[in-house]
């Protein structure tokens, strides 16, 4: 095996040189006895100098077992560190496949945000960003995305800058789609329905932007937890008391709702779809209760007995009635206290949220913890 040059005089960087030496040393991995033996006898000193010669030299030092906190890693030193995840495409493992989105999740920082009333909220945020891997490329700096999200994290943040953010990893990873989706808990003062108190209701709430095939998409999703009544069960109590004078009470039970919109136009702030949700099924679960809310959120519920089926058409009705929404998706989890297992309903508008399989873990997902 000869190797050659177009001319003595190209220049060759350090990192075209490691990769000529990683491409070599792949193939002689799986070389037979004759190949190695016809190889160039100078490119088979550079592959046992750049493999095997290289970890002897290492072992024959005495290596230090103390942290060096005076080192400094001068921008020479760093330039020649080794890269693993931009190898050539010949070390890629597996199938040499494109990879829709691999980036990282759940990295936490503090976020500003705009709020309905032009104020802001500073909220711990818990932030998923990715972007697409084309077949040739071996892997993506992961550090990349955390920086160039952290040029942004000091603006107040709405979908404009979170559109910054994701145009400014895509181009420093070189990925052609991407999606960032930001995950926080919103608070929410609300007033108890009689006794005039108010505390505070916190809102499970996720961001999205999504790139695909140069189109993008500002998704919203919001996590409503309410009290559902059964209808069948609040008749049949009614059946009791009436015609036999037994007392009976119909089952009602924690539940929640994942409400995920298209946004259009302006888009709607936090409390524009949190209001929606509760127009839509107002049997919110409560704050602060006195017994005079107590009584009256039975009130409440007995003027509302919904099935899960009718919780799904009902948070619809509001979110088709809403200009600045687009597609939509809407599940819901009625936690029976009657039955060992759930009530559960998925109703979609739109081919954003339309899938043929579902997750497994989907509907348990819909757990209110508190």
């Amino acid at each position: 095996m000869n190797l050659h040059v177009k001319s003595a005089d190209q220049q060759v960087s350090d990192l075209q040189a490691e990769e000529a030496l990683a491409l070599l040393s792949v193939w002689a991995e799986t070389a037979s006895a004759d190949q190695m033996k016809a190889m160039d006898p100078e490119v088979a000193r550079m592959l046992r100098t750049g493999a095997a010669g290289a970890a002897g030299a290492v072992a024959d030092q005495t290596l230090s077992t103390e942290y060096p906190a005076d080192f400094v890693a001068d921008a020479a030193y760093t330039a020649r560190l080794p890269d693993v995840q931009n190898r050539p495409a010949a070390q890629i493992k597996g199938a040499n496949r494109r990879i829709q989105h691999v980036g990282i999740s759940n990295f936490r920082l503090p976020i500003r945000y705009d709020v309905r009333g032009g104020t802001e909220v500073m909220l711990e945020t818990s932030v998923t960003g990715t972007v697409s891997l084309e077949a040739d490329q071996k892997g993506i700096n992961m550090s990349r995305i955390m920086r160039s999200f952290y040029k942004h994290a000091d603006a107040r943040f709405g979908f404009d800058v979170i559109e910054a953010a994701l145009d400014d990893y895509k181009a420093d990873l070189g990925a052609f789609d991407a999606r960032i989706q930001m995950r926080l808990s919103y608070p929410m003062m609300v007033q108890s329905l009689r006794s005039g108190l108010s505390g505070w209701q916190y809102y499970d709430i996720a961001l999205e932007l999504v790139e695909r095939d140069g189109v993008r998409q500002r998704i919203a999703h919001l996590d409503y937890v309410y009290s559902s009544t059964c209808p069948c069960s609040l008749e049949l109590a009614e059946h009791a008391r009436t015609t036999r004078g037994q007392l009976a009470t119909p089952h009602s039970q924690r539940s929640v709702a994942r409400i995920s919109v298209e946004l259009e136009g302006e888009g709607l702030w936090f409390e524009d779809l949190i209001e929606m949700a509760r127009d839509g099924v107002p049997t919110e679960t409560q704050v602060i209760v006195k017994r005079e809310d107590e009584q009256a959120f039975a009130e409440l519920n007995a003027a509302n007995p919904i099935f899960v089926e009718d919780a799904a058409r009902l948070f619809a009705e509001q979110l088709q009635a809403h200009e600045g929404v687009g597609d939509f998706r809407v599940m819901a989890s009625h936690q029976e206290s009657l039955h060992s297992h759930d009530a559960v309903s998925l109703l979609t508008e739109g081919a954003t949220f339309a899938d043929v399989s579902l997750d497994p873990k989907l509907f348990p997902s819909l757990i209110h913890v508190g």
